[in-house]
């Protein structure tokens, strides 16, 4: 069981680091919360799984202009003072959304200004906390470290949506913001002590033409640039979030608390391979691990919307139907299955990557990692509109299994990678 369970060694190893995970497990705790409600409060001003899916369009466009561009921030500037700087303007998006929700505004165009903001700040914030992670920790401990990433993250996305699905029906939205301040705050007073982490080697100015770099340098590397290809076909095309809102309300009744539910079972799943990470540090075969994750994720996602398609509706009383728990199970096997890739996703990237190109690696990688469920909001939630949730949901699916085999078959040599011999 010891051989199971994750390793911790990064947490003890380094106090700083250790307290910059804690700060980071914090915020996302609170941003996952707000993601939730935001779509929640947006479904219940219009009614409309389209608009929810807007959300995700509002959110992609910053943190595709800003994940590019802030790696070059990233690696220009001391790290540290960059992800305090954003972390305070992630605090002050958080305190309008709980203000709008307060005074009860209920402008949609308000809404999406705020998430653009604040995923347009997380597009530089995320980058500079990853970039970090090496300078703190030996590279023997880069792998636990990301594991550690991974279980933080399904905290996140398991403890915030069930928070947000309870605390909007319990007290409505002005509350459920009110807690992301209290939790935003916590996690800026751990990067205080954080110490310098200036760049190193020559420094390239910020700007167009040190994120042109970057790409070019992603372009020979075509491991690299695998990791990115593969899960952007998991999360456009079979992100299943933003159905959850109809799905709650229709197919499997019981509303707000089904859509934290559902959400969490995602989040569950990651938090639960995370923790039985052990035996991942001595796989070999990474690309082919990364590969066989997002195809069972994709497999997954078509299950589940089976599931959806065969519910009869919200059981009697208005609460959620028994099959909401065949729902949940299937989700938790995604879940897992995406977080078993991003470890190795992660690993790969660092393992290529020099430290004077860091920054920007890892601002592409935000792009990815959290544009494209954003993106996969809007084309899942435009795809509903016309076919409905669960035809949705088994098209997306099946659609990621079909684009990941062709991928591996556009380049083979990335089903070989070998953690020893590590080939960009």
């Amino acid at each position: 069981m010891s051989r199971l369970l994750m390793d911790l060694g990064p947490l003890r190893a380094s106090p700083p680091y250790r307290r910059m995970w804690a700060g980071t497990a914090l915020s996302g705790i609170g941003t996952s919360l707000t993601t939730v409600a935001v779509g929640l409060q947006v479904y219940a001003i219009t009614g409309s799984t389209f608009h929810v899916g807007l959300v995700g369009l509002f959110a992609v466009v910053p943190l595709i202009a800003l994940g590019l561009y802030g790696g070059s921030i990233v690696d220009a500037y001391d790290r540290r003072r960059v992800v305090i700087t954003t972390s305070v303007g992630l605090l002050l998006v958080a305190v309008a959304f709980a203000v709008q929700a307060w005074f009860d505004v209920g402008r949609v165009g308000l809404l999406y200004a705020l998430v653009a903001v604040q995923n347009g700040l997380f597009a530089v914030n995320n980058p500079a906390r990853t970039s970090i992670v090496p300078r703190l920790l030996p590279i023997g401990l880069l792998p636990a470290a990301n594991a550690l990433t991974g279980l933080s993250m399904g905290l996140a996305y398991t403890v915030g949506p069930l928070l947000a699905g309870l605390l909007v029906g319990w007290w409505g939205y002005a509350a459920t913001y009110a807690v992301e301040v209290g939790l935003l705050t916590v996690a800026l007073a751990t990067l205080i002590a954080l110490p310098p982490v200036p760049p190193e080697g020559t420094v390239r100015r910020a700007g167009l033409a040190s994120v042109w770099e970057g790409l070019r340098f992603l372009g020979t590397r075509p491991n690299v640039r695998m990791t990115f290809l593969v899960d952007l076909a998991a999360m456009v095309l079979a992100m299943p979030r933003v159905l959850f809102p109809a799905i709650g309300a229709t197919a499997l009744g019981g509303g707000a608390t089904t859509v934290g539910v559902l959400t969490a079972g995602i989040a569950f799943g990651m938090v639960t391979a995370n923790l039985l990470s052990g035996p991942l540090g001595g796989v070999r075969r990474q690309g082919q691990a990364v590969l066989t994750s997002v195809v069972v994720w994709g497999a997954a996602i078509a299950v589940f919307g089976l599931i959806v398609a065969a519910a009869p509706g919200p059981a009697p009383g208005g609460g959620a139907h028994p099959m909401l728990w065949a729902a949940v199970a299937v989700l938790v096997v995604a879940g897992a299955a995406d977080a078993v890739s991003g470890v190795f996703r992660m690993t790969i990237l660092q393992a290529a990557t020099p430290d004077g190109l860091r920054g920007r690696l890892q601002g592409v990688f935000i792009v990815v990692v959290a544009g494209g469920p954003q993106l996969g909001q809007l084309v899942l939630g435009s795809t509903a509109q016309f076919t409905g949730e669960a035809l949705a949901a088994v098209a997306g699916g099946l659609a990621c299994v079909a684009v990941v085999v062709a991928l591996a078959r556009y380049q083979p040599a990335f089903a070989h990678y070998d953690a020893r011999d590590p080939t960009p």
